[in-house]
């Protein structure tokens, strides 16, 4: 069956809109996702019929609302790939995830001394939990350097894969550069040197097929709004035997088994990481997001945007001054770029105006921009239901802006 990509944007009711009195161009999709009506329904469902606490109640509408929330996870599940449902932990986002393994795992098996290892094209949610796990362990942060593409330097991340080195978390696709990183070979080797792995698929999730067990990774971690679910809902996959052995992180209820003023004992994963109410709805919405997903089929959307992204890069490197950041041969739908004289703030308020929606500054990667020599650039992103015709509009925008700054 072929890409029909006027029936999908159907499915989403944000795009039927005009922005100064143009149609919308949504080329923010690194940022955060529209929604699609299965979320909305989903959403609606619960908070109209179904809504109730759940794992408390023996009410329907309790035994309800737990059923769906156990079925968001199991959805998460074959998402990811993933062996079991424990392990499937819902947080409030990848950075959530992040922090949390960083104060678990990472409290429990790092010393002074020990090494972390991360890269240049990080997102600062991948940054700063090691750099305060670090501080407070006396543990050293280690940074893999990009080549002039936005590519890793493959040798100097070899070379830092050292007998110190405990641990190693990068991110699977860069938010600012598009960059698809191989992830499969880079995990096989550290495993292979004992080294625990971490990887950031927040920008992945959306845009192709992700098998955690094929990656062979030890914890995995998205977001819910990147992969066209609700804000404040995000996952954190483990690998049950690890995550059997990390300690808890908040306390409070449904994580634990019992309690006494002498003595609590914890719950089993996943419930040991999901102390108190969880974001009920927005796990449920998520769950539909994963199943709209895989239903259109994430092979399919990654061709879509493959196809988007060589267009948009002809569209770009004819405009007048432009440069891309990020050339390498391996690329998600991100195109990130500067324009000769012209602030990024100013590229973005004149596109929409246009009725073009991009993403200007530094995208949470300011290491990243320090090491491209620049401190912003405008970020055109592309999602499944992305067209030709608003590259287009993108690049009409973009002449226009080296017009009026002549």
């Amino acid at each position: 069956m072929s890409y029909d990509v006027d029936r999908l944007r159907a499915d989403f009711p944000a795009l039927d809109q005009e922005v100064n009195g143009k149609a919308l161009a949504y080329l923010d999709n690194a940022a955060s996702t529209q929604k699609p009506q299965a979320v909305l329904d989903a959403l609606s469902q619960i908070y109209e019929r179904d809504y109730s606490n759940i794992h408390r109640g023996v009410h329907q509408l309790s035994v309800r609302a737990t059923t769906a929330y156990e079925e968001a996870r199991s959805a998460v599940k074959r998402f990811l790939g993933a062996a079991d449902e424990r392990e499937i932990v819902f947080v409030r986002g990848a950075t959530e995830a992040i922090n949390l393994v960083a104060q678990t795992w990472g409290r429990a098996n790092i010393e002074a001394g020990d090494e972390i290892l991360i890269t240049a094209m990080e997102h600062h949610s991948n940054i700063v939990p090691w750099q305060l796990l670090c501080a407070s362990l006396g543990a050293t942060l280690q940074v893999v350097d990009v080549d002039e593409r936005g590519q890793l330097d493959m040798d100097d991340l070899y070379a830092k894969l050292g007998p110190a080195t405990k641990l190693l978390s990068m991110v699977h696709v860069s938010n600012a550069l598009g960059t698809i990183n191989p992830v499969t070979e880079i995990v096989k080797s550290a495993r292979e040197r004992g080294i625990a792995t971490l990887l950031d698929g927040a920008q992945a999730t959306p845009h192709g097929p992700v098998d955690v067990q094929a990656l062979g990774c030890d914890f995995y971690v998205f977001s819910g709004h990147k992969v066209y679910g609700p804000t404040g809902i995000g996952v954190l996959y483990g690998r049950l035997p690890i995550l059997e052995a990390m300690p808890p992180w908040q306390g409070g209820g449904d994580m634990i088994e019992t309690v006494s003023f002498e003595e609590t004992t914890y719950a089993a994963p996943p419930a040991r990481f999901e102390a108190g109410t969880p974001h009920i709805a927005g796990a449920i919405g998520l769950g539909a997001a994963c199943d709209y997903l895989s239903a259109i089929g994430l092979d399919a959307i990654a061709a879509h945007e493959h196809e988007l992204l060589v267009y948009g890069t002809e569209v770009l490197e004819a405009i007048e001054g432009l440069r891309l950041i990020g050339t390498a041969e391996q690329k998600a739908g991100v195109l990130s770029f500067v324009m000769e004289g012209i602030h990024p703030h100013d590229i973005g308020t004149i596109l929409d105006f246009a009725g073009v929606a991009v993403r200007t500054g530094h995208h949470c990667a300011q290491p990243l921009m320090k090491r491209f020599g620049v401190s912003a650039t405008t970020r055109a992103s592309f999602g499944l239901y992305n067209t030709r015709d608003e590259i287009d509009r993108l690049g009409d925008g973009l002449r226009k802006v080296v017009e009026m700054f002549r």
